[in-house]
């Protein structure tokens, strides 16, 4: 924690096409080495291959899928007494955002295919539908939290 308080968080702004934070926090994710113009090319394109697949609203699946991947608890190793436990806690809604997008992008990038833009949308579309490699990712950290449930007096 900084010395002087929390530190501020800064409003980032809606992105063009879609008029929405959430979508421009996804590209600011995504990009690598300050290039945000491949980070908006990629996003978009695999907007553009949902909408052709599915013939929906690809922020609305975009939406979907966001809230299908975030966490709702993660665990936390806390030190006590010489052993190490791994403490549930819940976790904000701001916070299960960032992880969950964060999971759909490290699966989208490991995952089999041709380019980033087919695979990102395979990972969306999977994801809106409660299937996947970061659906996954969420499941085991559930169980997680519940198999440690145990551990939860010692949260913090």
């Amino acid at each position: 924690m900084p010395r002087k308080g929390r530190a501020v968080r800064r409003k980032i702004e809606a992105d063009t096409k879609f008029k929405s934070t959430s979508i421009q926090r996804f590209i600011n994710r995504i990009m690598e080495k300050g290039k945000k113009s491949t980070a908006q090319r990629i996003v978009y394109g695999a907007f553009d291959v949902i909408k052709e697949k599915t013939n929906q609203d690809p922020s609305t699946i975009f939406k979907k899928a966001i809230k299908n991947v975030s966490p709702l608890v993660k665990v936390k190793a806390r030190r006590i007494g010489g052993s190490t436990y791994q403490v549930p806690i819940e976790v904000g809604q701001f916070e299960g955002e960032s992880l969950g997008s964060r999971w759909l992008i490290m699966a989208a990038r490991n995952r089999s295919g041709r380019t980033m833009i087919d695979k990102l949308s395979a990972e969306i579309l999977d994801a809106s539908n409660g299937q996947g490699t970061a659906v996954k990712k969420r499941e085991d950290t559930h169980k997680m939290a519940e198999a440690n449930k145990a551990f939860a007096h010692y949260r913090y």
